[in-house]
């Protein structure tokens, strides 16, 4: 009894100490995160980035940030790191704010936000563009050896309501890392851009990733207003031509006419077409032409009597002869 006392009085204390540095309690000061900014990194892309607060003090704890969007859209999520891209919409600003989180089964520690913001940017009001829709579309590509098909842009806007006639539109579509300016546009009759096509891209018909697109502009009367928006591939998916799907049909086809190609031979070499499809007789030239012979054996007589019965026709005259032998 005297050794087991001092072997739970030692078992308790170790307990004691890794709860102690395991579970966090009241007495636990969080401090917020430092050096929180937010850089454009893309079109309609940011990244957010923040240090840990030097002063805070270390256990044996994972601690975590929870990022909160404030606008243009709210949103927020956990990270374990000290950096977050977002893609969004910048036209109308954005701001977001960080705190730092401590948290177990039992409860939640947090820290006190910080916060950052990027201005929307500059622009006379009715300026930007409106009513901005874009579709792609992917067609067959035989002189490419990096991929069979290639997928073309076409975007289309209508001019701000308050935007000077010396408006001038300029559209950038990012996908990706790559990012590309529009060369080919379509005027009004004002020599205003109001559409823009991309022979080539290097979007993906099937990828994740979001489509970017801004457009800005000048003039010498105003400053224009610049747009952006995202676009998922999928809601604006217009594929005429599927290249896969016409190697399908081609290697289907092949194979109908290689598996016919082998049962001919195979019926052909067994004989079985002859079997399977008999010869049909031809019908007679003259149905009435009819020889009928019937062969009658009586039972307890030795004689056969044979009756034969024919029919002879004769223009205007019908004779018939019965002879029994």
């Amino acid at each position: 009894m005297i050794i087991v006392a001092p072997v739970l009085l030692i078992l308790l204390g170790a307990t004691k100490i890794l709860q102690a540095d395991l579970l966090p309690d009241e007495k636990i000061s969080l401090l917020p995160p430092v050096n929180f900014t937010i850089k454009v990194t893309g079109l309609a892309q940011v990244l957010l980035h923040w240090k840990p607060n030097p002063d805070q003090e270390q256990r044996n704890v994972n601690l975590e940030y929870q990022v909160k969007i404030n606008a243009p859209k709210e949103d927020d999520y956990e990270t374990g790191i000290t950096e977050s891209k977002c893609v969004t919409i910048l036209h109308k600003g954005f701001s977001a704010s960080v705190r730092t989180i401590l948290q177990n089964d039992h409860s939640l520690l947090a820290s006190s936000w910080v916060s950052a913001e990027l201005h929307a940017p500059p622009g006379s009001p009715g300026t930007s563009i409106v009513n901005l829709t874009c579709t792609t579309n992917t067609t067959e590509d035989n002189y490419s050896h990096l991929r069979s098909y290639q997928v073309s842009l076409h975007c289309t806007w209508l001019v701000g309501t308050d935007a000077p006639e010396d408006t001038q539109y300029f559209l950038y579509y990012r996908y990706g890392s790559w990012t590309e300016e529009c060369q080919e546009y379509s005027k009004d009759t004002l020599g205003r851009n109001i559409a823009c096509w991309f022979p080539r891209t290097f979007i993906l018909s099937k990828g994740r990733d979001w489509l970017a697109v801004l457009v800005n502009g000048s003039s010498k009367h105003s400053a224009i207003k610049p747009f952006d928006q995202l676009f998922a591939l999928h809601a604006i998916g217009n594929d005429e031509h599927k290249p896969l799907r016409k190697w399908f049909l081609i290697v289907l086809m092949a194979t109908i006419c290689f598996i016919l190609l082998i049962l001919s031979l195979v019926c052909k070499i067994c004989h079985l077409w002859i079997k399977l499809f008999p010869p049909i007789p031809a019908p007679k030239s003259n149905i009435k032409d009819l020889f009928v012979t019937t062969n009658y054996e009586k039972a307890g007589s030795s004689e056969t009597e044979i009756e034969v019965i024919c029919y002879i026709e004769k223009p205007g005259v019908e004779t018939l002869e019965d002879s029994v032998f």
